[in-house]
């Protein structure tokens, strides 16, 4: 089953990936108290109270395998630098998302989102035999849609007022995907990607 081999470490010569336990809780406190991070996400946190309940969600959502959230571990640095998930699980359809992507600060823009969705996609495709993998992000979250383009994904289109943001804010979510087709082309892209540190 899906779940199953979806929790799995992954790792290259810049990034681990692991699945999260409650180990992880003291480096992801040590990033997520950012409050740029939370700009597009629809949940925040604000305080440590705050940090407590989103951990302890994640957690829970991941050992009851409705997603696999990854601790990820930039290997340059020996630190936690942020989160990445396999949701929206879709076995029967061959269809999974890679989403709930963030860093702290001092990971931005060095490569480590980059690495980190290589192995993701590259497990989706290669190991589960995943037909579709999709993103979804708030339409109006620049840096993750020239990421997401950056690595080779397809916009296809926004989903006009999909959810509420924090503040009462009607988000309108945009939505890229890599089919297996593409994923030859994407794989040598991402491949030839950020080596320089």
């Amino acid at each position: 089953m899906w779940v199953e081999r979806a929790r799995v470490r992954l790792e290259n010569a810049y990034v681990r990936l692991t699945p999260l336990q409650e180990g992880d809780r003291d480096g992801w406190r040590e990033q997520a108290l950012d409050p740029d991070i939370w700009t597009h996400f629809t949940t925040r946190v604000d305080d440590a109270a705050g940090f407590e309940r989103f951990f302890d969600s994640y957690l829970a959502a991941s050992e009851e395998g409705k997603r696999t959230t990854f601790t990820i571990t930039d290997l340059v640095e020996g630190r936690v630098a942020g989160s990445m998930s396999y949701g929206n699980l879709s076995e029967p359809d061959l269809r999974l998302e890679i989403g709930s992507s963030w860093l702290g600060r001092d990971f931005r823009g060095r490569g480590v989102n980059h690495w980190a969705k290589y192995l993701l996609l590259r497990h989706a495709f290669e190991a589960m035999g995943a037909e579709r993998v999709e993103f979804k992000t708030d339409v109006l979250n620049e840096r993750a849609r020239r990421g997401l383009s950056g690595i080779g994904a397809t916009e296809e289109g926004v989903l006009r007022s999909y959810n509420v943001m924090p503040g009462g804010r009607r988000r309108d979510a945009v939505y890229y995907s890599v089919l297996r087709a593409e994923w030859p082309l994407v794989r040598t892209r991402l491949e030839e990607g950020p080596r320089r540190r």
